[in-house]
């Protein structure tokens, strides 16, 4: 599509730009989501549907069903901002045209290197309802990534975060990268100081919005100027993003996902999340990360008001859990999209605010805690929600009597609970907000904080999946929310087990290489059909390279519940091999050290050993606060290595 060179000239006159697109070519083709400007595709004579084809569609609907309700909530940038359903349905468009009048064309990559934020948001889906595919990728990753991302992706310009993120990587990626113009996503283009800027046109949010404003009010007005434009549909099949992995295992892989793949999500994660309008959700992962941007799409659908947190402070540990905490007691959102670290370090919170209550405070707390984890305990068994791998069932008899036993157990400790949520728990509860549900994804759920969770009326369900599902595959829904497993498979999605040499179907409650097939599965890898290969067989089932099994069918007992459930227990590639010919699964080892206070990080390792060992990161702090000096060194400022690995040997022993 034919394009004149436009830089920050704002004074155009409209009739004067489409003059001048005119004179490039008559006719040009203009690519748009079918029902989020079905008005063009229907003047071109093409059927429109309000059906959703693509991911921009869900705003037309969301703006007709919900539009003066509150959708976005941005505190922490300049300014903060508000908007409606209607606005952002507005925003997007005008961002979406703004794009075409610079000469942005179908199917271009453009590089989208920023952080969470409500323009984010604006400028993704822009970018998608172009038909162009964008690229994304967070501002704290290093230059040299980001260089790899960006000409790896053959992406034509860059959509960045600001002006002092731009001005870190300008230099590298302008003198070795193809760049045709820069967007800022936040800030002013006169803060931009990098001297490769010469020729390079820079825009900033506003001015996209203000030329995709002008442009589109002129086509809406003028029968004849939209009579230049031949109108074609963007296909379900098309390429939406493509989302590098983290390269931890070499150069990072461009996962190629479809408007199909992701309007999956959109439409079958409602059964997880049961959202409804007015709801609220606290978003503090980055955008770049597959499940929170599964996750906003779908919430926007019905509804829900979303504030963002900041990820400024997510590399500083410290500082991004207060501003979580803060924001989780001021907004006290509904629900909370997080990965498990953010839960483990609630629930270490929680515990250090008991341990350092009074004697009788914390007595009462620790006993009331106790007793409901036995509650929760007992009620599992009554419930029918017990993994087990063994698929012989117990007989009726048993079974009546197991459940009778659990049953009258749970009546008995039932009042004590109740006083512990009243005593204890709606404080807690207060404190942190979450009011229905905690959804974790993006890693392992360590037990013992899901199990605090649960006693204290936290409702935490667990899910699984990965990049190259868009994510979700697996995840535990409200009403049957087994601890321990990653829950039943989403509609239309299927999940099996192989054996990790020959392949072989696994039958439930085997142990093998989990694998997934569904709309979800991605297109494939950019660029990259040997990896393409060993990710998907020819039959589509994607290979998770996840260690786990299916939780077999009973009609009795305490597993009635449980059939089908997946458990995951690892990574096929992290099993430690010991030389005398035993498997060891670190990721098991590693959760339960991890419950040490005393512990920060762990990696088992050992591999082609006799033995196991482990590289820890120890808590310093909460060594110190044991009182236990006689680990300190004799100037009083260090620990003393010695007696530190004596202690964190003995915390590991327990």
């Amino acid at each position: 599509m034919p394009t004149i060179a436009l830089t920050s000239n704002l004074a155009w006159n409209p009739l004067d730009r489409l003059q001048a697109f005119q004179l490039t070519e008559e006719m040009q083709i203009r690519r748009c989501s079918p029902f989020l400007e079905s008005l063009f595709l229907s003047s071109d004579g093409v059927v429109a549907s309000r059906e959703w084809k693509t991911v921009p569609d869900i705003w037309r609907s969301s703006a007709e069903k919900f539009g003066d309700l509150v959708a976005l909530v941005d505190p922490y940038h300049d300014p903060p901002s508000t908007m409606t359903y209607k606005q952002l349905e507005q925003d997007i468009l005008d961002f979406s045209e703004g794009l075409r009048v610079i000469g942005v064309k179908p199917a271009e990559k453009l590089a989208f290197f920023a952080d969470n934020s409500c323009r984010w948001l604006v400028a993704d889906q822009g970018i998608m309802a172009t038909g162009a595919i964008n690229v994304v990728r967070g501002s704290r990753s290093s230059v040299e990534e980001l260089l790899q991302i960006y000409n790896h992706s053959e992406s034509v310009a860059l959509v960045v975060d600001n002006p002092e993120f731009f001005n870190r990587i300008a230099e590298t990626l302008c003198s070795q990268a193809a760049v045709r113009f820069v967007i800022l996503v936040w800030g002013d283009k006169s803060c931009c100081t990098c001297e490769v800027l010469e020729g390079l046109p820079v825009y900033n949010y506003k001015d996209i919005i203000a030329l995709g404003h002008e442009s589109r009010m002129c086509l809406l007005d003028s029968h004849d100027a939209r009579q230049h434009y031949i109108y074609e549909a963007i296909s379900s099949d098309d390429v939406a993003t493509i989302m590098y992995t983290s390269g931890t295992t070499g150069n990072p892989k461009g996962v190629m996902l479809t408007h199909k793949n992701l309007l999956h999500q959109i439409n079958n994660l409602w059964d997880i999340v049961p959202a409804e309008p007015g709801d609220r959700f606290l978003s503090m992962l980055p955008t770049w990360h597959a499940y929170e941007r599964a996750s906003e799409y779908f919430i926007f659908t019905y509804g829900i008001e979303q504030v963002y947190t900041t990820v400024k402070y997510l590399k500083v540990h410290v500082l991004f859990i207060l501003l979580v905490k803060e924001d989780l007691r001021r907004y006290q959102p509904n629900y909370l999209v997080s990965v498990p670290l953010v839960l483990e370090t609630l629930y270490n919170g929680i515990q250090k605010q008991i341990s350092r209550s009074s004697t009788v405070r914390k007595l009462v707390a620790l006993f009331f805690i106790k007793i409901s984890l036995t509650y929760m305990d007992i009620k599992r068994i009554y419930e029918g929600k017990c993994l087990t791998k063994c698929q012989k069932q117990c007989s009726f008899l048993v079974a009546a009597f197991d459940w009778l036993w659990a049953r009258t157990i749970s009546l008995i400790l039932w009042p004590l609970h109740m006083l512990a949520k009243k005593l204890v728990y709606n404080k807690i509860q207060s404190a942190i907000g979450i009011s229905k549900a905690g959804i974790s994804g993006g890693g392992s759920l360590p037990s013992h904080v899901d199990r605090f969770f649960e006693a204290i009326d936290v409702k935490v369900q667990n899910g699984y999946g990965l990049t190259e599902s868009s994510p979700v595959a697996v995840c535990r829904i409200p009403s049957c929310n087994v601890l321990g497993s990653v829950g039943h498979p989403i509609r239309h999605t299927e999940i099996r087990v192989v054996d990790f040499e020959t392949g072989d179907v696994l039958p439930p409650g085997s142990k093998g290489i989990v694998e997934i097939k569904g709309p979800q599965v991605m297109k494939g890898y950019y660029k990259n059909e040997s990896a393409t290969k060993n990710a998907l067989n020819e039959g589509g089932w994607l290979n998770t390279g996840d260690i786990g099994w299916i939780a077999p069918s009973h009609s009795l007992g305490r597993s009635r519940r449980c059939s089908g459930m997946v458990v995951l227990e690892g990574r096929a590639k992290d099993t430690i091999v010991l030389s005398t010919g035993e498997n060891v699964e670190p990721s098991e080892l590693e959760e339960a050290a991890m419950r040490s206070s005393l512990i920060q990080q762990i990696v088992v390792i050992g591999q082609d050993q006799r033995r196991i060992g482990a590289i820890i990161v120890p808590n310093k702090d909460e060594i110190l606060a044991t009182g236990k000096m006689s680990i300190i060194g004799a100037d009083t400022s260090e620990l003393s290595k010695e007696n530190m690995t004596a202690l964190l040997r003995e915390e590991l022993r327990k």
